[in-house]
């Protein structure tokens, strides 16, 4: 993975904030020097979570009480992400590594997800808190989320016959590993436009191929037809989360590679989620639009 070092380009301004930043990303380095496969490495790579862990907490206590200083008006928002963070993301990676007993491969990919997490919430959230970041995502997002998740996992169990949880409603676009990726757009009753972005691992998409095909499927051996099925089986009753008794239509859909997957999750989708299965994650991120009205003449 990528050397984590503090830059100043992650400075807000705030010395006390920006002192506590540093930090972390002197704790993150200081793990990621530990040397492999010693007796010693795993209790010092667990005493080091743990640590990194608890500063993380202090440090989003004082953040959050700086935010309250000042009357920050997106302090709800913030600390929801803080939240988030703490009691799905963190809870998450955590499990990974006391399930790998704390291995080098799950030490990297906790500090993967944790480094990017960090700075890319300093780079949004935190720039916003001294008003130089770009409009933050949609506040009332957290309001949807038992509705979303509720009908991916009705999804998941229907094509997978698996459970889903949601790890993460703040995902910034970290690998998740080999898998399927493919953009829909559907046309609502209405005028109302949606384009999802959806990611599948591979273990977890082949589960699915098996299941509705009865074929013991590799990559390479499934039509670029039945895996688009699959997805438009995945979301075919998703118009239930954005209203009541409408009628979506699939107006187009493409696969994607990684590359082309990750180009464009970065224009922005208000909502982007990444959820777990005991076969693998996916990737769940939508965004809707109203369709111009168009003027009649006569």
């Amino acid at each position: 993975m990528e050397k984590i070092e503090w830059d100043d380009k992650f400075r807000i301004g705030v010395e006390a904030v920006d002192r506590e930043h540093a930090k972390l990303f002197r704790i993150m380095t200081r793990l990621l020097d530990v040397p492999e496969d010693t007796k010693s490495s795993q209790n010092t790579y667990k005493e080091g979570i743990k640590y990194l862990e608890a500063y993380s907490m202090t440090h989003f206590s004082d953040e959050e009480a700086y935010m309250r200083s000042i009357r920050y008006g997106g302090y709800a928002h913030h600390k929801w992400i803080h939240d988030n963070f703490r009691d799905k993301t963190l809870v998450s990676l955590k499990r990974e590594l006391e399930m790998s007993g704390y291995s080098r491969s799950s030490i990297l990919r906790f500090m993967e997800v944790m480094s990017r997490w960090l700075t890319e919430h300093i780079m949004g959230e935190d720039q916003a808190i001294v008003g130089r970041a770009a409009a933050q995502r949609s506040a009332d997002l957290s309001s949807r989320l038992p509705a979303i998740s509720r009908a991916v996992n009705r999804a998941s169990q229907d094509v997978f016959q698996i459970d889903t949880r949601l790890v993460s409603a703040d995902y910034k676009g970290q690998n998740i590993g080999e898998g399927y990726y493919c953009r829909q757009y559907y046309g609502i009753e209405g005028g109302l436009g949606l384009q999802l972005l959806l990611g599948v691992e591979e273990p977890l998409f082949l589960r699915g191929s098996n299941q509705m095909q009865l074929l013991k499927l590799k990559k390479k051996e499934i039509p670029e037809e039945s895996v688009l099925q699959t997805f438009w089986k995945l979301f075919r009753d998703l118009g239930r989360l954005f209203k009541a008794e409408t009628y979506y239509r699939l107006g187009k859909d493409n696969l994607m590679d990684r590359d082309e997957f990750r180009t464009d999750f970065m224009k922005g989708y208000p909502c982007r989620l990444l959820f777990s299965t005991k076969s693998g994650y996916f990737v769940f991120c939508y965004r809707s639009w109203k369709a111009k009205s168009q003027k009649t003449t006569g």
